[in-house]
């Protein structure tokens, strides 16, 4: 039979085990806002901004019937896609997966933001059953504020 002693060192032993496992008890961050511009027939953007509120993203779209000039505005016309994005004073434009998204906002380059030019196959929101599965090799890039770009994250 163990002692009353011994029970209590076990059981602080065991809760101090325990205890790195449980989750944070910090306040919850609220989601990252993100704005979008689109415009209104454009299905794969749908798909990218599910993608993103799947992700945690707070994604606002505006319709717009031509997306250049806020591609411009933010720095990114010469790495055009379907849509440009807004999110914590970075652009984003095209199919960028959320993964990068956060990187980014966790690092904090001195950018302009990332681009996925083109609508590379199966990036998000080109990923659906409509195609088949295939997807494009293709670079995400980091723009910087001159219009240059470098790979952030290559998919192949």
């Amino acid at each position: 039979m163990m002692s009353a002693t011994l029970v209590r060192r076990l059981a602080a032993a065991t809760a101090l085990a325990v205890l790195p496992a449980l989750p944070a008890l910090a306040p919850a961050q609220p989601p990252v806002s993100v704005q979008v511009w689109k415009t209104p027939a454009c299905g794969c953007c749908e798909d990218w901004i599910r993608h993103m509120r799947e992700n945690g993203f707070d994604v606002a779209a505006h319709e717009v019937n031509d997306t250049s000039a806020v591609r411009r505005h933010a720095g990114m016309d010469g790495y055009g896609s379907c849509h440009t994005a807004v999110v914590d004073g970075y652009a984003i434009e095209g199919h960028v997966p959320a993964r990068d998204v956060r990187r980014l906002l966790a690092e904090r380059p001195d950018a302009a933001g990332l681009a996925a030019p083109g609508m590379p196959l199966g990036s998000p929101g080109m990923d659906g059953p409509e195609y088949g599965g295939r997807k494009t090799p293709h670079d995400v890039l980091l723009v910087d504020r001159t219009g240059r770009a470098t790979v952030w994250r290559p998919y192949r």
